[in-house]
């Protein structure tokens, strides 16, 4: 006998006896416990879901005020994380909803226990999760899947290989502008300075830096591309060794304003001008980018708008409605200052 949705609130028994199962079992799918088969789990998700089940905390969610959503960014002391956090911060104000704000470092993220995290957040009814430059992987994200609690990153470092939502620039379409307008200046020996290896974003700089290469008939240089992190201290060292090079780039294009902060620092310390002596590009577009001297010529993301974009995901997630797209791409903009010129002659 097929059970029908009641007006009242369906208990765990009712929900049991439509998915086939015993309520013990649905218990377990509710509180994201991992040991029910998949098949199981699926069956009971969707009789919830059919039966308009809410958990105690859902209800607690809903009846007690606005959504709460958690954000955890790794590194709040740069102007990328603050331009992030200010979108993220006035959408969330025109919406009604709290954001509950943590800085994690990536080692204390990876040492975290996220099945305790997931079952902290149902128990205290929060709405969703944004993550910012983090890693995460496909066991860790599950904890918070089995417990329906969505998860949204923002420039994620080692993207998981499928089921999550992530919010970015257009990335490679970005390197691509700022190697050609250093090339459109007469530049042949452009180098390049990025960020993690692994890091989803940088890499696809990386590669619009090389398209831009290729597609003009410069050959790329190893010794020309380096990484590190999206901090100054990479930036000055990363510097110091290209421009010990017997042949050094006439120009640099460094995969963060940060990074470019620190070449200009470097430069300084050794007598080197810009951009009389050497062009340079930054990427991020932050407000630092008219404070430096000279100003920084950079590839402009949207923070702001993304940061929007990622907390109206979860919002979205958390109705059951669909996203036109798993993963965004907002696009970029390259803003030149003063700190490109055409090379010296020789």
């Amino acid at each position: 006998m097929r059970v029908t949705k009641s007006p009242a609130k369906p208990v765990l028994a009712t929900v049991a006896a439509l998915a086939g199962v015993s309520a013990p079992t649905v218990s377990k799918v509710i509180n994201g416990r991992d040991d029910v088969a998949a098949d199981t789990r699926a069956r009971v998700q969707a009789a919830l879901a059919e039966l308009g089940y809410e958990s105690p905390a859902q209800r607690r969610t809903r009846s007690s005020g606005p959504a709460m959503v958690d954000l955890v960014i790794d590194g709040m002391n740069t102007q990328y994380s603050m331009e992030i956090l200010t979108g993220i911060l006035d959408f969330a104000a025109s919406e009604d909803v709290d954001v509950v704000v943590g800085n994690v470092t990536p080692a204390k993220l990876h040492r975290a226990n996220h099945e305790e995290w997931a079952q902290r957040m149902v128990e205290s009814g929060r709405t969703g999760l944004i993550l910012v430059t983090s890693e995460m992987t496909d066991k860790q994200l599950d904890s918070f899947r089995r417990r329906n609690i969505p998860v949204v990153v923002i420039d994620p470092l080692n993207p998981p290989r499928s089921g999550y939502i992530s919010v970015g620039a257009t990335n490679w379409a970005g390197g691509k502008a700022a190697t050609e307008h250093l090339i459109a200046l007469g530049h042949r020996r452009i180098a390049f300075l990025g960020g993690p290896a692994a890091a989803e974003c940088s890499v696809a700089r990386l590669h619009g830096y090389l398209a831009a290469l290729m597609s003009h008939g410069i050959t790329s240089r190893p010794d020309y591309v380096l990484t590190g992190e999206f901090n100054q201290h990479f930036g000055r060292a990363g510097t110091s060794e290209l421009l010990a090079l017997e042949e050094p780039p006439t120009a640099i294009f460094a995969a963060s304003d940060a990074t470019a902060l620190g070449v200009l620092e470097e430069a300084r310390r050794l007598g080197l001008r810009i951009p009389e002596d050497l062009s340079l590009v930054g990427f991020d577009g932050t407000p630092l980018t008219e404070q430096t001297l000279p100003r920084l010529t950079s590839v402009a993301q949207p923070l702001q708008e993304m940061g929007r974009a990622a907390l109206r995901a979860v919002l979205r997630l958390a109705k059951d409605e669909s996203l036109d797209s798993p993963h965004m791409e907002l696009a970029t903009e390259l803003v030149v200052r003063d700190s490109t010129a055409p090379p010296r002659p020789r």
